[in-house]
């Protein structure tokens, strides 16, 4: 007995850990608009902003998760954590410099590469073979969770406290310092190092068609679909009203959604499927929103899509874990959290559709794409994982 409450002291800490790290990736979301207005930018500068976060978190993930397996996990993961709070403090002079700005999301992006992936798979070496739902659950939630509170807490704190491009940052880096601390009494899981190469994602040959067919297009929603909810449909619905704190709101909402989805969403069979027809509903009224020019209408459709993407996250990291063996689990994770993050360009994407063809146009054609995904992934789950 008291070998299992000490093994889920760990799991709490270490989840705990994962979700202050994941706090600080959103604190700059809400506050888009004060920059904005601060450094006069345009809609395509704050999606480039925005979308570059996936820059840096990809090419991290590429050596990320097979340095975690030779080198071990709290080797990536504490620096790396100690690396966020200094990020967030980067943030705070950004106010006044588009350079800086685009360093620290640049910056942002990689440690969440290192962090999300290693800090997965050790959550999965320490709940055991077991416990493999549960911590794919844990990282899923902790995740979903920090993303939700931080625009949330941002954006109320920009709008209503002292110092609205310092405070958010600052509250940022004490969670954080709390969630560090409490790694201390975590242990290693890899006991042995892996020779290998470190430039790489790690699939092993067995796992590459089920990886391709069902893990990488259920990873495109994870994030595509709240990134899109949290920044690009409010500057497209009131351009220039929206303020920083529903925004905040919108983004917390729709995050939110992807936790709750994520905590009840635990069959990996019909997760994925349904999380992508959601998206595709959520990316539907996301366009009657933009017709009406209606701010109320925006939260159904941040509900709707952040929901799509908690599902498509806890259903992701359950079959990662079913189809990654020991020695490849961090890369393998790198490789699912790569090809997640490729989502957070589709705002810049649609802003160029957008621009190129009207926004009703653009986004009423993408529509199809989760549609069309969720019909895939129900065929190719009952192909490759039966009943």
């Amino acid at each position: 007995m008291r070998g299992a409450t000490a093994g889920r002291r760990q799991l709490d800490a270490l989840t705990f850990a994962l979700f202050s790290v994941a706090l600080g990736t959103n604190v700059p979301t809400p506050l888009l608009l004060v920059y904005r207005d601060t450094l006069e930018l345009s809609e395509s500068d704050l999606t480039a902003i925005f979308g570059c976060y996936a820059v840096g978190l990809i090419l991290a993930l590429s050596v990320s998760g097979a340095a975690s397996d030779r080198f071990g996990r709290r080797a990536l993961v504490i620096p790396f954590g100690v690396v966020a709070g200094l990020v967030s403090l980067l943030f705070i002079p950004a106010a006044e410099s588009l350079p800086l700005l685009y360093a620290g999301r640049l910056l942002q992006g990689a440690v969440s590469g290192v962090v999300f992936s290693v800090a997965n798979a050790w959550l999965q070496e320490l709940a055991g073979p077991e416990g493999q739902q549960s911590a794919a659950t844990r990282g899923a939630v902790s995740t979903s969770l920090g993303f939700a509170i931080a625009p949330a807490m941002s954006g109320v704190l920009a709008q209503y406290g002292p110092a609205p491009t310092a405070l958010p940052y600052l509250v940022h880096v004490g969670v954080l310092v709390l969630g560090l601390a409490a790694l201390r009494g975590v242990p290693e899981t890899v006991h042995e190092r892996r020779p290998g190469r470190l430039m790489h994602l790690g699939l092993p040959r067995e796992a590459r068609r089920p990886f391709r067919a069902l893990l990488a297009p259920t990873a495109l929603g994870i994030f595509a679909f709240p990134a899109v909810a949290a920044t690009l449909l409010p500057l497209l619905v009131v351009p220039d009203g929206v303020g920083v704190a529903y925004a905040g709101l919108l983004g917390g909402l729709a995050l939110g959604s992807s936790a709750v989805a994520a905590r009840v969403g635990r069959t990996a069979e019909r997760g994925a499927p349904l999380g992508m027809a959601l998206g595709a509903v959520g990316f539907a009224v996301g366009v009657v929103a933009v017709v009406l020019e209606s701010e109320p209408v925006l939260l159904p459709s941040a509900v709707l899509l952040g929901a799509g993407g908690g599902l498509c996250l806890t259903a992701g990291l359950t079959l990662t874990a079913r189809l990654a063996p020991a020695e490849t689990r961090g890369a393998m994770n790198s490789a699912f959290y790569a090809f997640a993050y490729i989502g957070f360009g589709t705002p810049l994407l649609l802003a160029w559709l957008t621009s190129a063809f009207g926004a009703v146009p653009a986004l009423a054609a993408f529509v199809a794409v989760p549609a069309g995904l969720a019909v895939w992934l129900w065929s190719e789950l009952r192909r490759t994982v039966p009943d």
